[in-house]
């Protein structure tokens, strides 16, 4: 082992030399480049890592938190104001009221009980309270307290939590949660109900009740006995509104149990007053039902109604008996005797004429009055209508309908008339037969009535006894319903008597400013926390990035020198190169491949970077540069011809003589590359026995850039045999011997075994990375393979490097001021 002057690759642009041993050949299958290993590990990541993580995708964590900061800014701006009222309740230490039986508290006042303060505290804040105060000041029917509960009823978070399973649904309805629900000796099944129904109320006033006991900083003890009752809501006057009901409600509460009643004994008295009142009125309306349907119903004295129709129908009943009679008896006279029957119907027959003229007078007097008003209305309706107006017509069709109808009804009398005269006699007979008979019908009729009548007189009796029962039973409800209210009335003189000492010390006003929302400090909050994630999610990205980037990664992920970093056309600071040997005005230029760039001008980044690489690839042997060189890759379209063809170039600009052989026989490029055909070749060459001077005469040289070619030749059946054989290992030896250096260009290594052949037989290997592209365990795989058959890797190629990302934005300011610094001395 010699001493040796080793220069260590950095970035472009700047290189450090250090005299230390040198390892001139590298062991297959062990650790490689143990001193390179040792001076450019790295201690873990570090922070400039991960601020390279984050600028590489600075417009996302910026549009993250531009959309979050929005989206929370239009938030923050719809939700309405918040108010926060306060009231301060006194709470004094219990004193015992003498005048009440039920007090058994003799506590005096100099042995206060923490705990009783404490309890008040957690009272505030109860259930029970809190219903009580819903109840007593309406606020399940409040219309904005509703719309402040249907408001923070189910957020926006809990519908998306609700939507992945994560969030119970809806509450049932109280009705069917509490049907299961029996009655306790605690509350019965309405009280636990009616509880049910207002739970909803009850958890909106909590999440937005605050109660706090007030502390005096200006004494040694700072506790009070004041508590502090606050309560937000978006309405100035309702949250005053609900903090005043709960101190009102909760002095109520204390002085019920000081005075030794309780609100559910007054309720339970209401509720029997009102069950009493409802009992009698509805007696009463049975009794009302009961006279009713019994018929005793009272008229004036005692006499009921069924007596006085029983009375009635009784004279009834006479009345149709005599009908009866005198119908019969006239029947009787018309039978006996014809002269008496000759004058009942001459009486009859005045009877009948005598009616027929009041019925015709009447009839006349009756259109001669409506005739009078048609004509009085038709001579009105002259003054404004000629005599051939509808209306004039109409009020002469009626005074005619009226004139004919008239006549009619006098024609009809008449005939009548005559017909009576004609059958009067033969009817008579017959009419009195029917008289008698409607006399009979009648008075059976109401003799039927009567005895129905009479019956019901007679249960009568059962009846009353039922009325009299039912009356009883009223007057004793009365008697109860006067009791209840007495004892109403003691037990609030009874309350009356205690003091209480709890009180409102400061009732609430509508607060005039709000409270919140804290729009800026959660705009701001939301712009650190959105740029947070941002951040975190540039870093997870940059962790699941799987592709090789920069040089600093080839040395830390691969563990071998990065030889240069060619950068893309697009990237470099400069204006785009001009192709190999075209000048201005050299139009037979145009006919050269694109991938020839490094002659374009000799001071442009990528000539540098290719000179760059040419320098690393000659001092990475020590005592001599490597005769033989394989330029591969991966995977394929990774660029390993462009930079194998270029790295050729640079090496004849030195002077020495150089052959690129394509050694890809599966899709040879290289002819196409510099225009020429591909005859025969490699394939040839190995395939057949040639001898030195046969094989040299098939190698073209390139007129620009003075550089021996041997293309690929016809693409044989088995180009991995021709690669193994004992023709290829003679072939390097010879053209070892006629040229300085040799270059091949192979197959991607981890698709075919073809560069993997090669690799044994050359002097090192430059492995090209496309940045950006090539996966790190694609790419370990194959320098994996490259070790494994003992070949000697020099280094690798990062190709395609955007010189304006992020990653290599160091590159870009080297080459950057590096054509500055060219074009200066032009101008100079």
């Amino acid at each position: 082992m010699k001493e040796s002057r080793e220069i260590i690759q950095r970035p472009i642009g700047e290189t450090v030399e250090i005299e230390r041993p040198f390892t001139p050949h590298l062991v297959a299958g062990s650790e490689r480049y143990p001193a390179y290993r040792e001076l450019n590990a790295q201690e873990g990541i570090t922070f400039l890592d991960y601020w390279r993580a984050i600028r590489k995708r600075l417009w996302l964590v910026i549009g993250l938190a531009v959309l979050a900061t929005t989206a929370a800014a239009i938030y923050v701006a719809r939700k309405p104001d918040v108010y926060q009222a306060k009231a301060v309740i006194q709470v004094d230490l219990e004193q015992a009221n003498p005048d009440l039986v039920t007090s058994d508290r003799q506590r005096p006042m100099s042995a206060p009980d923490p705990a009783y303060f404490n309890t008040q505290l957690q009272l505030l804040s109860s259930d029970t309270l809190l219903r009580r105060v819903i109840k007593d000041h309406n606020l399940d029917v409040n219309k904005e307290f509703l719309e402040a509960r249907n408001e923070s009823g189910i957020s926006a978070w809990r519908s998306i939590l609700r939507a992945v399973g994560l969030a119970s649904g809806e509450k049932k309805d109280a009705n069917s949660n509490s049907a299961a629900v029996g009655a306790s000796t605690l509350a019965s099944a309405d009280e636990i109900a009616e509880a049910v129904r207002l739970a909803p109320y009850v958890t909106l006033i909590q999440q937005n009740l605050g109660v706090e006991p007030i502390r005096d900083p200006r004494t040694t003890f700072k506790d009070t006995r004041l508590i502090e009752v606050s309560f937000r809501h978006t309405d100035p006057e309702l949250a005053a509104f609900v903090v005043n009901g709960i101190g009102e409600s909760f002095t109520t509460y204390n002085q019920e149990k000081r005075s030794g009643t309780s609100r559910k004994t007054s309720d339970f008295l209401q509720q029997r007053i009102a069950d009493l009142q409802t009992d009698i009125k509805n007696d009463e309306i049975r009794l009302v039902e009961l006279k009713k349907s019994e018929g005793i119903l009272k008229t004036e004295g005692e006499n009921t109604l069924v007596l006085s129709q029983l009375s009635l129908l009784n004279r009834q009943l006479l009345e149709a008996e005599n009908a009866r009679k005198l119908a019969e008896a006239e029947y009787n006279a018309a039978v006996r005797s014809p002269e008496s029957s000759r004058s009942l119907v001459e009486d009859k027959l005045a009877r009948y004429i005598t009616e027929q003229e009041n019925s015709v007078r009447e009839l006349r007097t009756d259109v001669e009055k409506k005739t009078a008003e048609l004509r009085a209305l038709r001579d009105q309706k002259l003054v404004v209508f000629q005599e051939s107006a509808p209306e004039i017509k109409e009020i002469d069709r009626q005074i005619e309908s009226l004139e004919r109808s008239l006549a009619q009804a006098l024609a009809k009398n008449r005939a009548e008339l005559e017909e009576f005269r004609k059958r009067s006699s033969s009817v008579l007979t017959e009419t009195l037969r029917t008289n008698l008979a409607r006399a009979r019908e009648a008075e059976d009729k109401i003799r039927a009535t009567y005895n129905q009548k009479y019956n019901e007189a007679q249960g009568q009796n059962i009846g009353a006894v039922q009325i009299r029962l039912l009356e009883q039973n009223i007057e004793t409800n009365k008697g109860f319903l006067d009791n209840l209210r007495k004892q109403q009335s003691s037990n609030d003189v009874a309350s009356k008597g205690s003091d209480n000492n709890i009180s409102v010390a400061a009732f609430a006003i509508p607060p005039e400013k709000p409270i919140g929302p804290q729009r800026l400090t959660t705009v701001l909050g939301v712009l650190f926390l959105s740029t947070l994630f941002g951040m975190g999610l540039a870093l997870f990205l940059e962790y699941l990035d799987d592709t090789i980037k920069t040089t600093e990664e080839i040395e830390n992920y691969l563990q071998l020198p990065a030889l240069a970093a060619i950068p893309t056309i697009d990237s470099m600071p400069r204006r785009k190169l001009l192709l190999v040997g075209k000048n201005e005005g050299d139009e037979a230029a145009d006919d050269l491949s694109s991938e020839l760039l490094i002659n374009a001008d000799p001071r442009s980044s990528l000539a540098e970077a290719y000179r760059q690489l040419r320098t690393s690839i000659l001092l990475s042997t020590a005592g001599h540069a490597p005769k033989s060189l394989l330029v591969t890759s991966s995977l394929p379209s990774e660029g390993k011809t462009t930079t194998a063809t270029n790295t050729a170039i640079s090496l004849a600009q030195t002077g020495a003589k150089v052959l690129i052989i394509d050694g890809d026989m599966r899709r040879p490029r290289l002819h196409s590359v510099f225009g020429i055909e591909n005859g025969d070749g490699l394939s040839t060459v190995l395939s057949s026995e040639m001898t030195d001077k046969e094989i040299l005469s098939l190698i073209k040289q390139d007129e620009g850039s003075k550089l021996n070619l041997l293309t690929s030749g016809p693409i044989p059946p088995n180009p991995a045999e021709l690669i193994g054989s004992e023709q290829m290992v003679k072939l390097m030896s010879m053209l070892q011997e006629h040229f300085t250096h040799v270059v091949i260009d192979s197959p991607p290594i981890t698709s075919f075994t073809d560069g993997v052949l090669i690799a044994s037989m050359v002097d090192g290997v430059v492995l090209v990375v496309h940045s950006g592209k090539s996966s790190r365990q694609v790419v370990r795989r194959a320098r994996q393979l490259l070790v494994d058959v003992g070949a000697r890797i020099v280094g690798v190629v990062l190709n395609n490097v955007n010189l304006r990302s992020q990653d290599n934005y160091y590159y870009y300011q080297s080459y950057y001021h590096r054509d500055n610094y060219f074009h200066s001395d032009d101008r100079g």
